[in-house]
């Protein structure tokens, strides 16, 4: 302080003082006339609530744009498999230690450890007994996870942060560099300041200390928010590969028929162009529950062979189903359950290739032990595929105009508030086939496939395939991602091939 006072020499401190002398003096002349008008405490009431309000409406800003930054955060992605639920909740557990003093932003190093852990937590969820997962990853993955990971950062911070587009990384520098000098002019103003107007300096400490508070926190919340994106986004593209989501050659796996829509698409003698991959629904149950007619039904035209016959679908067989409000999709007949020509094994592929599955179960026939052997070895199925979602069922309960009194049929019946004995029974079939085979009863549908007595498929089943629509196409596209990587492997493999061999001989 004293080398800077010699340095600017004694007469110019006082020109300088006697310039600031006049400016300086209005807030104690101001504060004198306020006391002889005895408005004195007025001003002072004034000055406290406007101080108050000014404070309140910063701490509502930093609420404010705290909630912008928590609607602005990752989250994980709807259509990841069960396995990735785990996978999130490790993300998020780091995504919350991660504290600002402990991960400073202009520490290269250490934000690269903290986007490693991010990558460990993922990898040791999946490679629990490998002493270090990290090493599962391959070397283009793991660039395409950073290359990921770093794009949606810049968007988010182009997005939220005030003129991130237009500092440069010198500019940043060049202000961290000038921090200690303004620091010091900064004190000499305020000692200054101090010895002039005691009371002006006093308050305006005041002002400023609540003032710093805030933008402090204000800071403090954004860097820990800058943290935690950075931790979620690591994280989240980790998930995306470990899954099975994140593919090196892109593109929308469902953009383009499997091979196996392809030859079904052909067997149901659908001349028209496929824009992509339909929906898969296959239709089971047990003989003569009513499988064929359902699908007649579904189509509003004879499509399906029916007959009185013990079972007449002799294979899984495709039809092109179109409706308005649904995708494209293919519909499957499937021989009874219980017969021989639907094996275990046969079966299993079946359901583990399906989107969506509609059961046929038939109301006047009490004995569903084996239905309910059938489904739950389904189920079985669908669990252990923990990187694949298990595809909607919907129950349908056919036969219901066979049910007590069989010559009443005068549909519409209201099994929300049943008024005869036809409604009743409908209502305590529906009930009862729902705790036979442990399917919720929301996912049970009474219809009537009789020829001539069509009911409850237009309004009631088909609403609900619509309704379980989107969770099938989230089925559909990780079928068609395990399809598309299998599909990468071979054609990674044949170009790697040939570069090589051409290498060689060149």
């Amino acid at each position: 302080m004293k080398a800077l006072f010699n340095r600017l020499g004694r007469l110019r401190m006082l020109a300088l003082l006697l310039w600031a002398l006049p400016v300086a003096a209005l807030l104690p002349l101001g504060l004198f006339w306020l006391w002889r008008a005895e408005a004195l405490s007025w001003w002072l009431l004034a000055l406290v609530l406007c101080s108050g309000a000014g404070y309140g409406l910063q701490r509502w800003l930093l609420q404010r744009d705290r909630q912008l930054l928590v609607g602005a955060a990752t989250g994980p992605d709807p259509g990841w498999p069960p396995k990735a639920d785990g996978a999130w909740v490790a993300v998020e557990r780091l995504a919350e230690e991660a504290k600002p003093e402990d991960w400073p932003l202009d520490d290269g190093g250490r934000l690269w450890t903290l986007g490693r852990n991010a990558l460990d937590a993922v990898a040791r969820y999946y490679h629990p007994k490998q002493e270090r997962p990290l090493l599962e990853l391959t070397v283009p993955h793991t660039l395409l996870i950073i290359e990921r990971a770093s794009r949606d950062l810049r968007a988010m911070i182009t997005d939220h942060l005030p003129l991130s587009n237009r500092l440069t990384l010198g500019d940043l520098a060049r202000a961290w560099g000038w921090k200690d000098a303004a620091e010091r002019w900064l004190n000499v103003y305020r000692a200054g300041r101090l010895v002039i107007n005691p009371a002006d300096a006093l308050l305006s400490e005041v002002w400023g200390h609540l003032r710093g508070r805030a933008y402090g926190a204000a800071w403090t919340e954004l860097h820990r928010w800058l943290l935690r994106e950075y931790v979620r986004k690591v994280g989240y593209y980790a998930i995306e590969l470990y899954s099975g989501r994140l593919t090196l050659t892109g593109g929308e796996p469902a953009a383009v028929p499997t091979p196996a829509s392809r030859r079904d698409l052909k067997r149901a003698a659908d001349h028209a162009a496929p824009v992509g991959e339909p929906l898969r629904i296959v239709v089971l149950g047990r003989a003569n529950a009513g499988k064929s007619s359902l699908i007649n039904a579904l189509f509003g035209q004879l499509t399906a062979a029916t007959d009185v016959l013990p079972d007449t679908t002799t294979g899984l067989t495709p039809y092109r189903l179109e409706h308005e409000g649904l995708t494209a999709a293919l519909i499957f007949d499937t021989p009874g359950c219980d017969t021989e020509r639907l094996g275990n094994k046969a079966l299993k592929k079946i359901v583990l290739d399906a989107d969506l599955l509609l059961w046929v179960c038939a109301a006047h026939r009490p004995d569903r032990r084996a239905e309910r052997e059938i489904l739950d070895a389904v189920r079985g199925w669908r669990a252990e595929r923990l990187e694949r979602r298990p595809p909607p069922l919907l129950v349908a309960v056919s036969h219901i105009d066979q049910l007590r009194p069989p010559r009443e049929w005068q549909p519409p019946y209201d099994l929300r508030d049943p008024q005869s004995g036809k409604a009743t029974n409908i209502r305590a079939a529906v009930a009862t086939v729902a705790a036979d085979l442990a399917i919720p009863v929301v996912a049970v549908i009474p219809v009537c496939l009789a020829e001539g007595r069509i009911y409850n498929v237009d309004d009631v089943l088909w609403v609900a395939i619509l309704e379980h629509q989107d969770e099938a196409d989230k089925v559909r596209f990780l079928r068609c991602l395990e399809e598309r990587k299998r599909a990468e492997n071979w054609t990674l493999l044949r170009r790697q091939l040939a570069n090589a061999g051409r290498w060689l001989l060149g």
